[in-house]
């Protein structure tokens, strides 16, 4: 190459680059390509399927604060205010049966808009309904991005960036613990899961996997490396929680305003899922009424017993932040969406399931709200690896017969594709009435200890 068109060259992308700089900077989404395997995924392949259109409870109104996009809308779901602006929030089921919320906020008419959710305080709100309205009741401190989570020895911690808050009670009173040993630089508190001997599993904001034993002063990271997917992305605030299956993880890509899906056996050791866990194309009512926020970021989740998700919380914005100023006609809030939720499973076989596996033996287990002997349409099921099932593929039926109040199917092993690499397999299918049905079960043979700490 000459001089000359050497030189001409680099005047021409020095200016280009310097707008994608500036676009970066500035920028508050960027459309990324979907990959084109995920084309082939079938309904219940991907975890945005199981999402549910809101109930709606008091009607929906147009005369609120908000663009276009976000109007109608029910202003009595999750928890809204005109006069405060809320950003991310978890609920617990209290022993009174209700639904208790703890969540930030800061004024809106801050003059800072958006930008003031430094300031923002943590408060706790209760609803007679797992989607609201919920009700503030009392501010329970400074913190931002708070998680609620319930120890081994009954004790409550709302988790926050800075620490946490500690109490014996729903109730309180709550006492600030600012202690953050073993932490390093500017790591943040993030998502938290009970283990199985009781134990805290953290993902901390950018992903890195953290545990706090039984009976240690502090959280010991287990690597220095984040967990985030593949997929290129700018991933912050991972939502992660435990079920009697295994361990799930949320995590949004705010730049893309798209978030994925991951498990895991141990929470330190994670698969990716394919397809979206949920876009900005999703969300609306049950009587066909769609909403598109601008944003939805900080994934939150209502776990039942058996820690299943049966609704997802999310802080929405309705313009790009930096657009929403104090006093004007935006603001952000929490929504509650209800999920399809996940069958009890249980794989019969005693052996480990291998490529010389000639039937699978699965009990659907009953439960209040589901016969599987009259909800389940089994000639519609699938059974296997998730990589498979997500796809279509997996084992097909051979038999059902009735075992008291559960169902046992029988699968044809072939095609299961279950292999060392799995740690739980799926079940895809519809109901009798041509709704969503899914489960994870566990699989003989595998060692589901918790993760041991290596110093």
């Amino acid at each position: 190459m000459t001089l000359e068109r050497r030189t001409s060259l680099i005047a021409t992308l020095i200016p280009l680059q310097m707008l994608c700089i500036a676009n970066g900077v500035n920028a508050q989404h960027g459309d990324k390509p979907r990959p084109e395997a995920w084309n082939g995924l079938v309904p219940g392949g991907r975890f945005m399927d199981r999402i549910l259109p809101a109930p709606i409870h008091d009607g929906l109104e147009n005369d609120t604060w908000g663009a276009d996009a976000v109007r109608p809308r029910d202003i009595h779901n999750g928890i809204e205010d005109p006069a405060w602006s809320y950003w991310g929030g978890r609920p617990v089921v209290g022993p009174d049966g209700k639904y208790h919320l703890f969540v930030c906020r800061w004024r809106e008419d801050n003059p800072r808009g958006h930008a003031a959710w430094p300031t923002s305080v943590i408060v706790h709100a209760v609803s007679d309904r797992p989607t609201g309205p919920f009700v503030a009741k009392k501010e329970i401190g400074p913190g931002h991005f708070p998680e609620i989570t319930r120890l081994k020895d009954g004790k409550y911690a709302v988790f926050h960036f800075n620490g946490y808050y500690l109490a014996n009670s729903l109730e309180g009173p709550w006492t600030s613990v600012k202690e953050k040993s073993g932490f390093h630089g500017k790591t943040t508190f993030g998502s938290l899961a009970v283990r199985e001997d009781g134990s805290l599993l953290m993902l901390d904001r950018i992903m890195r996997v953290w545990i706090k034993e039984n009976g240690a002063d502090d959280f010991h990271m287990v690597n220095g490396q984040s967990i985030r997917p593949k997929i290129p992305g700018r991933y912050e605030d991972p939502m992660v929680w435990r079920t009697e299956v295994q361990y799930h993880l949320i995590v949004n890509d705010w730049y893309g305003r798209t978030a994925y899906h991951m498990r895991s056996k141990d929470g330190v050791h994670w698969k990716e899922d394919p397809g979206e866990a949920y876009t900005i194309d999703f969300d609306g009512y049950e009587d066909g009424t769609k909403v598109r926020w601008y944003k939805y970021e900080r994934p939150k989740v209502l776990q039942d017993q058996y820690g299943r998700a049966t609704h997802l919380y999310l802080a929405v914005i309705d313009v790009p932040k930096r657009e929403d100023k104090g006093k004007d006609n935006h603001s952000s809030k929490n929504i509650a969406l209800p999920l399809v939720v996940g069958r009890r499973l249980k794989i019969l076989n005693s052996d480990k399931i291998t490529a010389d596996t000639k039937t699978i033996r699965l009990q659907i287990c009953a439960e209040e709200g589901f016969n599987p002997h009259t909800d389940v349409d089994v000639d519609a099921l699938r059974f296997g690896a998730p990589e498979k099932v997500d796809f279509g593929g997996g084992c097909k039926r051979i038999e059902s017969e009735e075992s008291g109040k559960n169902l046992i199917v029988t699968f044809d092993a072939t095609g299961s594709g279950i292999t060392d690499d799995n740690f739980a397999a799926k079940l895809i299918g519809k109901s009798t009435k041509g709704k969503l049905l899914f489960g994870y079960s566990r699989l003989p043979g595998v060692d589901y200890s918790p993760y041991v700490v290596q110093r």
